[in-house]
């Protein structure tokens, strides 16, 4: 597969950015630190990737506007799309030393009807310590650099590993949580929580889990990773089971012979008889 001018530019700008963090992750103990809110830090170096994110695509797509974690809304031609961005998915795991943390970008097109925003177009997932590059771009299929993603081929929950996000303190819906996971783990061959839920996406289009859930995430945090599992052939989808373009406050991914049976769990966890 030919790898689009879109999805380039999206490169690009991610190693770049994955450069610096390379960089300052090994300088870590020395970052200057501020808070941000309970238990969710911001660092120099996310403040930077994301500027160096922006002005990479800033200059290839002038007229675009951008949905930023750390800048917030920047509004540009409304027909044209927009960039949602993650410079650092994982800052905890960053500032403490732990290596599991990406750079997340995509693409999202505007409505026809001219309300709001519609389809991810394009998403891109890159891990600047392993230096993987999960990329997809809509009915083109997701790949890991050049190599053709799809979701695991089980069939059967014990064989199974499941991803979340645990909440933590100022975040998240313990109880919700303790449900789910009561209902789940039972029926798994594992639950796994690495603490960046762009990856755990781009992971389980690649096969390496079979399904993820999670609540109470951000636009950036998931809207490249929605579209990596649906076009590695999986399913994403809110606790009712409906597919919105990015599904943030409530996401459910599967691969395509697990997705529903884990939805029954998580509906049967939240509404017992």
């Amino acid at each position: 597969m030919a790898i689009s001018g879109l999805i380039r530019i999206m490169e690009k700008a991610a190693r770049k950015a994955g450069q610096r963090l390379r960089r300052d992750f090994g300088e870590v103990e020395h970052l200057q630190v501020s808070r941000k809110g309970p238990a969710d830090f911001v660092s120099k170096a996310d403040q930077a990737a994301e500027r160096t994110i922006y002005d990479e695509l800033r200059a290839a797509r002038p007229d675009w506007g951008f949905l930023l974690e750390e800048a917030g809304e920047i509004p540009g031609d409304p027909g044209k799309p927009r960039w949602v961005i993650d410079p650092l998915d994982g800052t905890s795991n960053f500032l403490h030393g732990i290596p599991h943390f990406a750079v997340s970008i995509a693409a999202q097109e505007p409505r026809l009807d001219g309300k709001g925003w519609g389809d991810v177009i394009a998403g891109l997932v890159y891990q600047p310590i392993t230096d993987e590059s999960f990329w997809a771009e809509k009915s083109r299929g997701a790949w890991l650099q050049d190599a053709r993603l799809r979701v695991s081929a089980r069939r059967y929950l014990d064989e199974s590993l499941i991803a979340t996000g645990i909440p933590f303190a100022g975040a998240g819906n313990p109880a919700e949580w303790v449900a789910i996971y009561t209902a789940m783990a039972p029926q798994v061959a594992g639950i796994r929580r690495f603490g960046a839920a762009s990856l755990d996406l781009a992971w389980l289009a690649a096969g390496r889990y079979e399904g993820f859930w999670e609540s109470g995430l951000k636009p950036w945090d998931t809207a490249a990773g929605c579209l990596l599992v649906r076009e590695a052939g999986g399913f994403v989808t809110d606790w009712r089971g409906q597919s919105q373009p990015i599904c943030d406050a409530q996401v459910l991914a599967g691969n395509d012979a697990l997705h529903s049976r884990l939805h029954k769990l998580l509906v049967g966890a939240l509404n017992p008889r």
